[in-house]
């Protein structure tokens, strides 16, 4: 009976150890993981880290289910034992290990939970993230579209320029063609006509006479009215 005893003592305190061992690394595991999830946007490391997590929830649920089993061995025990001078020994040992379950299954639960909030919190947080990353999106693209359309309105606004531009070019090329042939058929006219010519000459000639007569005029006026202000 004694070698039974002290097998399962020998066994619940290698446990004890092994998920003591757990316990501190899943406390760190979940002190890095809220730190990667705030720092990092990436989803594969998180994808690693929520593998990490489920393995090491898994491995620590088999230890301490292995340990609760261990400790109600350690009861049945105590219990065929009956009363005598060492069964008080006994059931100290056995609360002492009932209490270590007890606090490791605490400390478990309480370091599992904290990280399920931070899990459940960035799950939230990037539902967010997304949302806001797709309206950004639309609104990119709302803007982009804007100033496609705007372009495409600058672009048909000079092309309506360049037309009008080559329509009034035509215009005047059409114009200076007309003048230079009605040019053309006056000079041959005067050629074909040397009557009208010599007509043109003396009219020209009268109109400039007349203009120096109209001058000489004026002028002999202003001379006038000048000395008789001036006198």
């Amino acid at each position: 009976m004694a070698i039974e005893w002290e097998d399962l003592r020998k066994q619940a305190r290698q446990l004890e150890n092994d998920i003591d061992l757990k316990l501190i690394s899943f406390s760190k595991f979940g002190t890095s993981y809220s730190n990667h999830r705030d720092g990092l946007s990436d989803s594969s490391p998180l994808l690693s880290n929520d593998h990490m997590f489920e393995t090491m929830v898994v491995e620590l649920e088999e230890l301490l289910a292995r340990l609760s089993r261990i400790n109600d061995k350690m009861v049945d025990y105590t219990h065929n034992l009956g009363m005598n001078s060492g069964s008080a020994a006994l059931l100290h040992t056995m609360q002492r290990h009932r209490e270590i379950l007890q606090d490791y299954s605490n400390e478990f639960r309480k370091t599992k939970s904290n990280i399920q909030q931070y899990r459940q919190r960035e799950d939230l947080m990037g539902g967010v993230r997304r949302d806001m990353d797709g309206y950004r999106g639309n609104r990119k693209s709302d803007l982009y579209l804007k100033e496609n359309e705007h372009l495409r309105n600058s672009e048909r606004l000079v092309d309506e320029q360049i037309s009008i531009a080559m329509s009034t070019k035509e215009n005047l090329q059409s114009q200076r063609s007309t003048f230079t042939q009605i040019s053309k058929k006056m000079q041959e006219m005067s050629n074909r006509f040397p009557v009208i010519n010599n007509l043109m000459s003396r009219i020209n000639i009268r109109k400039k006479r007349d203009s120096l007569i109209l001058g000489a005029v004026i002028s002999c006026c202003v001379i006038f009215i000048l000395w008789w202000v001036l006198r």
